[in-house]
Parts: structure tokens; sequence; C-alpha cells
């Protein structure tokens, strides 16, 4: 593949030029040496637990096992990496490389010279400046590895298309709306989403998931989340924003990402106010996803430019009052609220 800068996980460029192949965690493939980075931990987990059944489904007298490069034992990678008598093939699992000894830098670098053919290396590195050296080599090639790219995912679009990937790997149907109901209850935690999705996925006796299946089955955690509290404010339901604000307060949300859910919604719509054409096209100019687009400017009915704008200086001013500039938080969430469910006027 043309050789192209690394990332480390700061975001800024490594002096070290790519010279392997570098996948995403569903497009994984086994090589010699596999690399996993990134900083989001459940899916380097997943990516790793797909190798090893990977391997496993090849040859089922896999061996595997497991090194901790923070307390790595001199001599623990050449002793589990040699030939065995019958040769069967290994799988060694690395964690932790971002706290390796000199110790495994000094043999794992060597190792990388002439690495067992039947044996598969898995270094897992979560970030940080630590081992530097080691992941430079491998990028450059040295020991025929790839690399496996496990990046937090932070945009409301990255978690949607996981989860809409979730069920189409699985060959189950759901609306769009059903969607964004679990990927909004969820949005917090991968893990949680991947097994919010999966129990949609094993459970719900229905042809087609539907955003009654997901009230049905985390209908109290869709209820108190901030997003839906903030649709329907800016749809300009006032009684039931409110309802829903305090059954979440009641159930311990914190007003923070309350405010934040709000101050999203209304840039998103901000965004979309002034554009015009197809949705495609508008979401790759800002940076969304085109459900995005078109939930936006479903949203903007109703609501004047002027109405934005004043909505936005008010979630502003409610964001420092539920940080400490106020003492009645509660009063602020009600006040913008509010204020919203006019359309800002």
């Amino acid at each position: 593949m043309a050789t192209r800068t690394a990332r480390g996980s700061s975001g800024r460029a490594a002096s070290a030029k790519v010279a392997i192949p570098q996948l995403t965690w569903d497009r994984l493939r086994p090589a010699p040496i596999v690399l996993v980075t990134g900083s989001e931990s459940f899916l380097a987990d997943r990516a790793i637990r797909a190798l090893r059944e990977l391997l496993r489904a090849e040859d089922p007298s896999l061996e595997v096992s497991d090194i901790d490069a923070g307390g790595y034992a001199p001599g623990e990678l050449i002793t589990l990496a040699s030939p065995s008598l019958f040769g069967e093939p290994r799988l060694i699992r690395v964690s932790n490389v971002e706290k390796m000894t000199d110790a495994f830098l000094s043999e794992t670098l060597s190792y990388l010279e002439s690495p067992d053919p039947d044996t598969t290396v898995v270094l897992r590195h979560g970030g940080g400046v630590r081992g530097k050296k080691l992941l430079d080599a491998i990028r450059s090639g040295t020991g025929g590895g790839v690399e496996i790219v496990c990046a937090e995912l932070k945009k409301d679009s990255e978690k949607y298309e996981f989860a809409a990937a979730e069920f189409a790997a699985a060959n189950r149907r759901i609306t769009a709306g059903a969607l964004r109901a679990v990927v909004s209850a969820f949005s917090d935690d991968l893990a949680e989403l991947a097994s919010a999705c999966q129990q949609l996925i094993a459970d719900a006796a229905v042809d087609e998931i539907t955003e009654r299946t997901v009230d049905t089955y985390y209908g109290g955690r869709v209820e108190t989340n901030a997003f839906r509290v903030a649709d329907s404010a800016i749809a300009g339901r006032l009684g039931e924003a409110l309802v829903l604000l305090r059954h979440a307060l009641a159930s311990g949300a914190d007003p923070v990402p309350m405010v934040a859910a709000f101050a999203s919604k209304l840039r998103t719509m901000a965004k979309v106010a002034g554009e015009r054409g197809p949705s495609g096209q508008i979401a790759g100019r800002l940076g969304l996803a085109p459900w995005q687009v078109d939930r936006a400017r479903r949203d903007l009915a109703g609501w004047s430019e002027e109405g934005i704008g004043r909505a936005i200086v008010l979630i502003a001013d409610t964001d420092a009052q539920v940080k400490g500039a106020g003492r009645d938080p509660v009063y602020a969430l009600e006040r913008m609220i509010t204020v919203v469910s006019s359309r800002g006027l």
C-alpha cells in the first residue's frame, strides 16, 4: 500500500512512515505481527477476540498465551514463540504495550527481524509515547505486520454508523427512528450501545425493529435521555419536555449533559438552516451524517434565524448557570426549555 505518515493517539503526526496495511477493527486479517492501537478499548478487545476466533477456525489446535508488557520477564516472548513439538499454531496476546519494560522492547525488536511463521503476536498499545521505537519499527514493515486502528468514536454519526453495522451484520431490519433512539440512549458508552444492539437483535421477535420495540426494552433509559427532552422542547411540546426533564432529574440525570444536548441540537440546526441541496452533499460539507441533516431540517419547522440565535445565547447562559454561576440549576433548565419550546420567542 502507499506509504503515508502515521498519526499517534494524540492526533499529531509521527515522524515514521507507515508501510503496512492500517485496517479498521472489522476488517482485520492475520499477520505475524498485529499491532492494535487506539484509545477505544471496546473495539480493540472485540478485534482481538475476532482474530482469535478466525485463527481457531483455521486450526482448532491453536495455542493461546498472554503476556503483560508492563511486567515482562526476560525471555518470555522467545519461549512462547518457539516452535512447538507438534507444530500447533500459536497466538500470543500482549497487553499494556504502552507500559513496556526495556527488556520487552529489546527482545521484541529482535523478534521482529525473524518472526515465527506459525505464531501470531498481537500487540495492544493504548496510546502515549512509550514504545514509539517499537511502533515505528512495526509500521516501517519490519516483521510483516498489520495495524488495527481502534480510534474512539466521538461523533454521533460514527456511533450511528456503528450501530447500523451491528444490525446489518445480523441481517436485522431497524427503522431510522429506532436506530436513533437506541444510539441516543446509549451514546455515552460504546460497550453499552453494542450490548443494547445485540439484545434487540437476539430477543426482538419482530421482522423490523421499531421505536416501539426499543421503548419496550429500554423505555426507562430512553425517557431519561437528554436528547429526548431536547427533541420535545424543539418541537414546541413544552408540557412533555418539562415532564421528561423532571423524570430525568429524578432518575439522577446531570443538568450539565442536559444543556449540552440542547446546545448540540441547536448548533446543528443553525448549521443546516442556511444550506440548500441534497442531504448527502450538505452532510459532507458540514461533517454530519445525512440523517442528522434530515433531522435538523425537520426540527427547523417553525423556527426563525432570530429565534435560533436567542435560544443559543440562552443555552450558553444556562450552561454557566448549571456549572455554578447560578443558585438554582433546575430553574435555569426549566427557563431554557420554556424559551426553546416557544422557538426562541
